[in-house]
């Protein structure tokens, strides 16, 4: 019987981080949906409840730096979608007043 050598040691074709890869623009779903979440945010923030609130603070707070990225990779790749990019931009305004003031 032949000694079957470990398949650990060998290599791939290549890997894959060493391609560059453009994955394109920024994709209108990914607009409009974190214009969705930063809305529902604010309106969550609204509400009088303990628990309501605090959701919609945490929900803002993680979406923050999510936001931050996606225009980021905007300018990067491509808006994709000027208006919906133009919405998500006013709707993270609107966050950045609430906590503003």
């Amino acid at each position: 019987m032949a000694h079957a050598a470990p398949t650990s040691h060998r290599r791939g074709a290549r890997a894959s981080h060493r391609v560059d890869r453009t994955d394109g623009p920024v994709q209108p779903t990914t607009w409009l949906g974190l214009t969705f979440a930063l809305i529902l945010g604010l309106v969550l923030t609204a509400r009088s409840h303990v628990g309501v609130h605090a959701a919609g603070l945490t929900l803002q707070i993680m979406l923050v730096p999510l936001t931050l990225a996606v225009f980021a990779s905007a300018l990067r790749h491509g808006l994709g979608s000027a208006p919906a990019a133009l919405s998500t931009g006013i709707a993270f305004a609107l966050v950045v007043l609430n906590f503003i003031l």
